[in-house]
C-alpha cells in the first residue's frame, strides 16, 4: 500500500532505464489519472536531463471532488489506497502542493461520464472521476476537452492524435 511519492519513485525509475537502455536521448511521458500525479511527484524530486514533454490524460491536477466525498468511506480506501485518498481538492493535498512539470506540459480532459452517481458530486463538465476544471494547473502549455469518459481516454483516437501532435509540436490541434 502505497502513497504517490513512494509509486512515484517504484514505477518511473525502472521506465527510465528500459528507455535509456534503447537508446532515448529525449523521454517524453504520456499519464492517464494518478499518473500525472505520479511524474509530478517524481519531477519535482528528481531532474532528468532527457526530460521532452509531459501530455497528461484526465489528471486529478488539482484533486477530486469525488475523494472529498467518499475519501473517509473504507471501502473507498481499501480500492484506492493511500495514493488515492491523496487526491482531496484541500490546499494539503498532493496535486494541490505538487509543483508543474518543468517542461511544456499539455493536457487532455474529459466531458463524457458513465457514472452519472459521480457526476452528480463533481461540479460542472467531468468524465465522471474529474472536473474539466480540476485537470488544469498552473503552467501547463496547452489544454483541450474531449467528449470522452474518464476510463476511456486512453483509448481514444481523438486523444491519440492530440497526444502525438503535442509531443511532435509542443501543442495541440
Amino acid at each position: 500500500i502505497d502513497t504517490i511519492a513512494s509509486l512515484a519513485v517504484r514505477a518511473i525509475p525502472p521506465a527510465l532505464e528500459a528507455a535509456r537502455r534503447r537508446g532515448a536521448t529525449t523521454i517524453h511521458f504520456v499519464t492517464h489519472s494518478l499518473g500525472g500525479m505520479l511524474v509530478r511527484s517524481y519531477l519535482a524530486r528528481h531532474t532528468l536531463p532527457e526530460l521532452g514533454r509531459v501530455v497528461m490524460l484526465a489528471p486529478p491536477s488539482r484533486g477530486s471532488e469525488i475523494v472529498d466525498a467518499l475519501g473517509s468511506w473504507k471501502l473507498f480506501q481499501f480500492i484506492n489506497g493511500p495514493a488515492g485518498n491523496e487526491l482531496g481538492t484541500d490546499a494539503a493535498s498532493a496535486p494541490n502542493t505538487l509543483p508543474p512539470p518543468p517542461c511544456p506540459c499539455g493536457i487532455i480532459a474529459g466531458r463524457l461520464s458513465i457514472n452519472w452517481i459521480n457526476s452528480l458530486i463533481i461540479p460542472g463538465p467531468d468524465d465522471g472521476k474529474v472536473s474539466v476544471e480540476r485537470t488544469k494547473i498552473t503552467g501547463m502549455t496547452d489544454h483541450i476537452v474531449l467528449p470522452v469518459a474518464h476510463p476511456f481516454i486512453m483509448k481514444s483516437r481523438k486523444s491519440i492524435r492530440q497526444t502525438i501532435h503535442f509531443l511532435r509540436n509542443g501543442r495541440f490541434t
